[in-house]
């Protein structure tokens, strides 16, 4: 116990010194790089960061070709009820979330408060919970990034955040797999905790990215079984649709 603690200390330490040294208001939240204009990323990496405010699908979310329901959406709809998220999966987005997943907390801020303002475009909600991650996942990491984000939306929106579930073991590497098998993978990993913080009630499901959606999928159905009226899920970012999917990064 005293060991992680120490190492918590440390990792603690290592994010104020690099705060102190590296102030975030005036560096590249994405490659570092020196800037004085207030704003979060220079002038290199700005470009490659795509907003995801052009065609969408009105169900997950995502980029698309034209303002209609994805082919993935109207072949298997997602467990939740509308999706958004603030950024295209690519380039600049794709690096920004590796950083916050990866030692980048401080990120959570700036990028909570993003999802937070285009969560307004959702029907109201009456609580904000996240995707969670197995105590062991969160000693290596430090922290669960979703976790982050839900309680930057919870003040911004002034909603509570509940925590109706746990993940009971870490699943295998899901990188090449499509969504069959990350369901697969899935399955009978998260339980319920908590069914009282959800019943009844409509639920924001906040997460950093959506790929397949097979997370979000098996998250919102134990949150549905715990008794959750429904629910609409938000993240930093989401891959574009492509009626050819490659394989993703995440």
């Amino acid at each position: 116990m005293r060991k992680i603690y120490n190492i918590m200390n440390f990792k603690k330490f290592a994010e104020n010194l690099r705060d102190t040294l590296f102030p975030k208001d005036i560096t590249c939240d994405i490659c570092g790089a020196e800037i004085f204009d207030g704003g979060h990323f220079c002038k290199n990496c700005a470009p490659t960061v795509i907003l995801n405010d052009g065609s969408t699908c009105p169900v997950c979310g995502r980029k698309t070709a034209r303002p209609e329901i994805c082919m993935e959406c109207k072949a298997d709809a997602p467990k939740f009820r509308r999706g958004i998220s603030v950024f295209v999966y690519s380039g600049g987005a794709a690096k920004l979330i590796l950083k916050f997943k990866n030692g980048g907390s401080y990120l959570k801020d700036y990028l909570g408060a993003l999802v937070a303002d285009k969560a307004k475009t959702l029907p109201h909600c009456d609580c904000v919970t996240f995707v969670p991650v197995t105590k062991k996942r969160r000693r290596e990491r430090g922290y669960n990034q979703g976790e982050l984000l839900a309680e930057v939306i919870s003040k911004k929106l002034g909603i509570p955040v509940v925590r109706p579930l746990i993940k009971k073991r870490d699943t295998p590497e899901q990188k090449a797999l499509g969504k069959k098998e990350r369901l697969d993978n899935l399955r009978a990993c998260f339980e319920i905790c908590d069914r009282q913080s959800v019943k009844g009630k409509t639920v924001l499901l906040a997460d950093d990215v959506l790929t397949t959606g097979a997370t979000a999928d098996e998250v919102c159905r134990e949150l549905l079984i715990a008794g959750a009226k429904e629910i609409y899920f938000a993240t930093v970012a989401s891959v574009e649709y492509s009626p050819f999917p490659q394989k993703t990064e995440n």
